[in-house]
């Protein structure tokens, strides 16, 4: 167990936790401020696609730091592209030094997607800070809210780009990633306005700051169907990635007796359903995904010689993840080899499952219970950048519902009251953990 030491002394119009109000949130304002932002966007696609690099994502930034200059925050691009804005707190004006909050998430988008995932959490951040300046109140250390640069996979192979630079995580060889057109993701970078060799020496302190909090919309359909308001997440799922490439023989598809066929796509699917099978009923979260299957030479009247599948297993148990892995490549192996099929199964990525830390939990609950909203524990089944940041230092994570549990779609909405209940309840969080000299992890 490790522990953050400081000591301090409260100013006097620093918030007390114990008798601390709810904040107001604006949310007509927070909802046109969504609105506006959702307004940049590929129009040539369906719903919302702001990609990482993307002229729409350029615009939507400067829209972002407009937000946060507008709120009264001191911003700055870092060398990784993050947009980074600062609220000095009470005891820098008095020339103390205190680990600062940290707050925020992403607003790049899948393809096709939605107007809340990763917004919610800048804007609504932007939007806590609006109603803190209106109650005149202040937090005692300086708040860091980040806007990071793409968190959302993308053409090059990469995801959580900028909280990634904060860890360290982004290599040389990384920026010689390519994507379908074979651009060089260093290049990409640069021509976005982000030096390469700066993203590659952009990394943070480990307890360089006192907590970080991320608000993020859940994704999934439990806090609605449990008619619950907030989400107080356990842990961010671990991922598991692969790439199964399987090679048999063609042959002609109607003279080829079955019993004698190496048919490379019907390895392809049995490892599908071999994938659904270790995952289906897992415990913890547990789930599986085929994402892709391609076959050659794509004829009807030939029997595939080659096939490829791709896809993924998630679960908040890391150690249920790594006896997955073995299952899956076995039995796939087993699969090809009855049907006279070789198969190269290669990992693409494997995540660590990421806790959230107990008494972060634990004020995310009470802030909760006391602006008298039903709250629930509740694993998140996505990654996202705080599992970056746990690396750094204590995190947590605040979900508000997702109708019909739609994310990564055009259909994807959350409602402006329960985004409203999140700023809220983020608000009160940071104003519990300001006050705590000691995080315990």
């Amino acid at each position: 167990m490790t522990q953050n030491h400081e000591s301090r002394t409260p100013s006097s119009g620093a918030i007390q936790p114990s008798t601390h109000r709810p904040i107001e949130p604006d949310a007509e304002a927070l909802e046109s401020a969504i609105s506006q932002l959702s307004t940049y966007t590929d129009s040539a696609q369906d719903g919302w696609t702001r990609q990482v690099l993307s002229e729409p994502y350029k615009a939507a930034r400067e829209f972002v730091v407009n937000r946060m200059k507008n709120a009264g925050l001191e911003v700055h691009t870092d060398g990784a592209g993050n947009i980074i804005g600062r609220l000095p707190g009470l005891a820098s004006e008095r020339g103390a030094r205190l680990k600062p909050l940290v707050t925020g998430s992403h607003t790049d988008t899948v393809a096709s997607g939605g107007r809340f995932d990763g917004i919610v959490g800048v804007l609504g951040a932007v939007e806590m800070v609006e109603a803190m300046r209106r109650a005149g109140r202040r937090f005692e250390r300086d708040l860091i809210v980040i806007d990071f640069l793409g968190e959302e996979a993308n053409d090059f192979g990469t995801m959580c780009v900028g909280s990634n630079t904060l860890v360290g995580g982004v290599t040389p060889a990384m920026l010689d990633y390519t994507d379908p057109s074979g651009a060089r993701f260093g290049d990409a970078l640069a021509r976005f306005g982000v030096d390469p060799n700066a993203a590659l020496n952009n990394a943070w302190q480990p307890g360089s700051f006192h907590a970080y909090i991320e608000l993020h919309i859940e994704q999934g359909p439990q806090l609605e169907r449990h008619n619950t308001q907030i989400g107080v997440v356990t842990a961010i799922t671990g991922i598991s990635r692969f790439i199964a490439q399987f090679s048999g023989r063609t042959d002609h598809a109607g003279t080829t007796p079955m019993d004698v066929r190496h048919d490379a796509l019907m390895a392809a699917a049995a490892s599908a359903l071999t994938v659904e099978r270790i995952t289906c009923g897992a415990p913890n979260h547990g789930v599986g995904t085929v994402g892709r299957m391609d076959a050659w030479p794509g004829a009807l009247n030939v029997v595939p010689g080659r096939a490829t599948l791709e896809a993924e297993f998630r679960s908040v148990d890391s150690d249920w993840l790594g006896v997955a892995q073995r299952n899956i490549a076995e039995q796939i192996a087993q699969e090809a080899h009855a049907r006279g099929v070789e198969v190269d199964l290669e990992w693409l990525a494997t995540m660590e499952a990421v806790p959230t830390v107990p008494a972060i939990r634990d004020e995310i609950a009470n802030a909760a219970q006391t602006a008298g909203l039903i709250w629930e524990a509740i694993p998140s089944g996505a990654g996202h950048d705080a599992q970056h940041m746990a690396t750094l230092g204590p995190m947590g994570m605040i979900f508000v519902p997702s109708v019909d549990g739609r994310s990564h779609c055009p259909e994807e909405f959350s409602h402006t009251s329960d985004i409203a209940n999140g700023v809220s309840v983020l608000e009160a969080t940071l104003a519990r953990l300001d006050a705590m000299d000691v995080i315990r992890q």
